[in-house]
């Protein structure tokens, strides 16, 4: 179910939410964090959980917990300044979403069944080639107010690409620092 904020709540497993304004389905995510999830459990709320998805609230009224310590997704809704029609999309630029995307693929929480959703004005979707990476995550639909999209064979990574990250990137993310492969 959809609630008002945009995150997918499901009331059996507790909505979870983290430190990071952009989100990634019903988790809000801080890669940058030791345990960068907030546990939202809809059972437990003392506030509407429009309310409690907002990142200040989650903060004062949530645990944290670290990835191995989530369920698997069924949907993702992640943020997109640009996509095409096949799927393709261009963040922010910091990678935090794809670097999101690929510890939970690394654990099991996204597979090939998860749908990855994005929404943004139909002036985002555009008809020009966007180039990726093998690390860049692509969307199954698209969104917008006029129309939902679907894009065939979007790209998914299977995991971490540890070969484009450096050092210092890993070394400021803890949540990669903890999964490093030597």
């Amino acid at each position: 179910m959809t609630c008002p904020c945009g995150l997918f709540c499901d009331r059996a497993r507790g909505t979870r939410s983290a430190r990071r304004r952009a989100r990634t389905g019903d988790w809000d995510v801080d890669v940058r964090a030791a345990s960068p999830f907030y546990h939202l459990d809809p059972a437990a709320l003392t506030v509407p959980p429009a309310e409690a998805a907002a990142s200040r609230t989650a903060a004062a009224i949530a645990p944290t917990v670290e990835v191995d310590a989530l369920r698997p997704l069924d949907l993702i809704i992640i943020g997109s300044v640009a996509v095409n029609r096949d799927g393709a999309r261009i963040g922010k630029g910091a990678g935090y979403s794809d670097i999101e995307f690929a510890l939970l693929t690394e654990a099991g929480l996204v597979t090939s069944e998860t749908v990855v959703v994005t929404t943004v004005h139909s002036l985002q979707v555009t008809e020009i080639p966007i180039p990726t990476t093998s690390h860049d995550v692509g969307v199954d639909l698209i969104v917008t107010p006029e129309e939902t999209i679907a894009c065939a064979n979007p790209h998914r990574p299977s995991g971490v690409d540890w070969s484009a990250l450096t050092a210092e990137r890993i070394a400021a993310i803890p949540a990669l620092m903890a999964r490093q492969v030597s």
